[in-house]
């Protein structure tokens, strides 16, 4: 049990409303505001002009950042943001960067206005250090964000803001990621908003007292001066757009790009269908030793212009490191939303938050309270949060004839982290933590595959460092980094690949090598498909104990694969502290995205091309595609069709059962994915051959065929047996037409868990 400690209600914060904010701010401090009228007379023109402005200055902020950092996190991974803020910390534009940042910023700003207005109080030149995830500015105590209030002529006009991940600071373990963590006591401290610049003054004993936890010093200092640079950047731009076009008329831009999204992002979902979505995401292992599986559950709500998330059923927070505050949570919701809806609208969260409803028990492992342990909350709760966020809003967008070509599945459902430490080439101390899982596969759409190692899914322009860059930067030796077959979830549309990368040590003094490893996902795969489609793969880490890499090496020989490695094979946990020695070879396999559809309705000639380009095996191929090739990889049609009889058969469980053949979809059917339809009275329908699911008013998946088996049922993607990582038994699990046999919703899940993966419909008045 986390013991809760008197006094941190202070910063456990909820973002507060425009008003009291206002209220609680002193006479003093005098704010620079518009009214309705000067926004509504904004010209169109003049608008388009200085919203890109804007833009553009996020995009510099973004450049100062990489070009001043030294941390390979920022500089090719782009794992950092930035924001323009209103007076009262409302984001009118966010970088194209780490989305999860944008639904902290605003939190660290309001709080500070409430907070820190009277004392120390907040004047021009000064800038605010915070990495607390209550308050808010980041997601886990290595996002430090730097945040700076604009002033013109006197008033505080806005803010300026930029966060990146840091590489180490403080805790337990290098790269302050603590597998062992119990609460946040055993990681890095939060440091709630504090005054670094004052007076445009760097004062160097609150720097001495950030710096005096981090095991790179000199790293993190260098990176707060980058974001330093990129707030004095973002203050000319400021400066000069004002000068051009006046502060009124630039503040009213920026309430009109705010107000723009919210009405855009309204009248897109009133074009939607009103009904709930629901999910559940799990997470293996909360701290080293524990063998628990623990879960996020979401009910998504859509009822006319807005979104619901509420969020009971979510486990409560654990002793270890997966939990996530408030701000995670938010974020892991916000950063969905932005991608999946809002693609074709300005990406000002203070506008698209408006829509949004949270619902939430505070004590759970997505809005947790101190002092859980937070360490991996980025990648750990709110990543799981992402999952769930993404599922249901996939089975909304599914429902319409024109959004569903934005349908998309779970996207490389897991970070697979890997920190290392140890002394470089240079005989210098290091740490980073290694960015390679940055290109995972993104989800199958509705209408075509995932792309292959396309990225993450709240990072839209994140990249993982050239092998050649790392290996410069770090003492270690790529065997290879490549991408993974058969690790796209199965599909009628295929998930994208994931990949893996494979390494020893190489010039370092010391010959032994710190290791963490943290990467939820090998008990039950994140990844999940949708509408039928099967999981990606589950993530995979094994070190190669006194393998013999070095003798092949001497003999002319380069391994290619793990089958070529000889040596111990010590399968790591999802949490564990480890060491890499001068012969263990390292392999780390990330996860993939989620298929769509049943995988015996892709088109057989698609699957041939994916064998040819190795991205399916010809094992799959044939035991979960269907599909039969010949010696020259090309389709054999006979066969095909007999061996797709064969497996619906087996999911019948009765090889002498007579799957019901295809039938056109009756006039005046409504879709609601790519399986099921609702016919005028409003019964759940099988939209392949015609079936009856379920009367209206129940669970569609109540007259659906139930098949069980082993979680590598799924496929050669599931690697490693879950009772390996879990106590708890894990099965496959399948969903069938009764008719034909169509997959309607495959997942790997706990044996008894509930079914939480259910739709429901609105009625004609508006009850779901």
């Amino acid at each position: 049990m986390i013991q809760a400690i008197a006094g941190s209600e202070k910063f456990a914060y909820r973002p507060s409303s425009r008003g009291d904010i206002v209220r609680k701010i002193p006479a003093g401090l005098r704010l620079h505001t518009v009214d309705r009228g000067q926004v509504e007379k904004l010209n169109a023109l003049t608008y388009e002009v200085i919203r890109h402005r804007l833009w553009a200055i996020t995009e510099e902020m973004g450049e100062a950042i990489k070009r001043m950092s030294g941390s390979v996190v920022v500089t090719d991974c782009n794992d950092f943001d930035c924001a323009l803020m209103d007076e009262v910390g409302d984001e009118a534009q966010v970088g194209l960067y780490n989305a999860q940042l944008c639904a902290s910023m605003d939190m660290a700003v309001k709080w500070t206005l409430e907070h820190r207005a009277v004392n120390p109080g907040i004047a021009e030149g000064d800038m605010f250090l915070c990495n607390d995830p209550w308050v808010g500015g980041g997601l886990h105590q290595n996002d430090a964000s730097l945040f700076a209030p604009f002033f013109w002529e006197g008033e505080l006009f806005g803010w300026t803001c930029a966060v990146a991940h840091q590489v180490d600071v403080g805790g337990v373990s290098p790269g302050s990621w603590t597998p062992r963590s119990e609460n946040v006591f055993w990681e890095s401290l939060p440091t709630p908003p504090i005054k670094l610049i004052e007076k445009y003054t760097l004062r160097s004993d609150i720097e001495d007292a950030f710096l005096r936890r981090s095991r790179m010093p000199k790293l993190l200092a260098l990176d707060l001066r980058a974001m330093m640079g990129a707030n004095n950047v973002a203050h000319e731009r400021l400066a000069i757009l004002i000068r051009k076009y006046g502060a009124d008329t630039v503040k009213a831009v920026m309430a009109r790009v705010m107000d723009d999204a919210e009405e855009r992002l309204r009248a897109k979902l009133r074009s939607l269908p009103d009904g709930v979505w629901r999910s559940v995401s799990y997470q293996d292992q909360a701290r080293t030793g524990d063998r628990g599986l623990h879960k996020v559950v979401l009910a998504m709500s859509k009822r006319d212009d807005r979104l619901i998330f509420d969020f009971h059923g979510t486990d409560p927070q654990v002793t270890g490191m997966i939990n996530c505050t408030y701000a995670g949570m938010r974020a892991g919701v916000l950063a969905i939303v932005m991608m999946w809806l809002c693609g074709d609208i300005p990406w000002a969260p203070g506008g698209i938050d408006r829509c949004l409803e949270f619902v939430s028990e505070d004590g759970t492992l997505n809005n947790c309270t101190f002092p859980s342990g937070i360490s991996k909350a980025s990648v750990g709760s709110t990543w799981a949060t992402h999952n769930v966020a993404t599922e249901c809003i996939a089975g909304m967008l599914d429902m319409h004839p024109t959004h569903r070509e934005n349908v998309m599945s779970v996207c490389s459902g897991t970070w697979d982290l890997i920190l290392l430490s140890g002394v470089d080439q240079r005989d210098n101390g290091f740490v980073t933590m290694l960015c390679d899982p940055m290109v995972g596969g993104l989800g199958a759409r509705s209408d075509q595959d995932g792309v292959d190692t396309g990225g993450g899914p709240c990072i839209p322009m994140g990249r993982a460092a050239d092998v050649e860059m790392n290996e410069f930067q770090f003492p270690i030796l790529y065997l290879w980094r490549r991408e993974e077959i058969d690790s796209g979830g199965p599909g009628r549309f295929r998930g994208g690949l994931g990949a893996s990368s494979c390494f020893i040590i190489h010039d370092s003094s010391l010959q032994t090598m710190g290791l963490v490893v943290s990467s939820a996902g090998k008990a039950v795969p994140l990844a999940c498909g949708i509408s039928g489609g099967y999981p990606a793969n589950t993530s995979y880490d094994v070190a190669i104990r006194n393998s013999n890499f070095r003798d092949l090496l001497k003999g002319g020989r380069w391994p290619r694969d793990l089958k070529d490695l000889r040596g111990n094979f010590d399968h790591l946990p999802p949490e564990c502290d480890s060491q890499l020695g001068w012969n263990d070879v390292y392999y780390t396999n990330w996860q993939g995205g989620g298929g769509y559809g049943d995988p015996i309705l892709r088109d057989p000639a698609s699957v041939a091309y994916d064998v040819l380009e190795k991205k399916v095996s010809v094992e799959a191929a044939r035991g979960l595609f269907g599909v039969a090739l010949d010696a020259d990889g090309k389709v054999i049609p006979d066969q095909t069709a007999r061996l797709r009889i064969e497996l619906l058969k087996t999911r019948a469980g009765n090889k002498a059962a007579q799957p019901k053949p295809s039938q056109p979809v009756k006039s005046g059917s409504s879709r609601i994915d790519d399986n099921i339809v609702t016919d005028a009275d409003g019964r759940w329908i099988c939209a392949h051959c015609g079936t009856t699911l379920a009367e209206p008013g129940r669970n569609y998946l109540d007259g659906a065929h139930l098949r069980r088996g082993v979680p590598a049922e799924a496929g050669p993607q599931i690697r490693g047996e879950p009772a390996m990582f879990v106590d708890q038994h894990i099965v496959f699990r399948q969903f069938c037409c009764p008719g034909c046999y169509v997959a309607i919703l495959t997942e790997i899940v706990p044996n008894d868990e509930t079914q939480y993966r259910v739709k429901e419909l609105a009625d004609r008045a508006g009850r779901a």
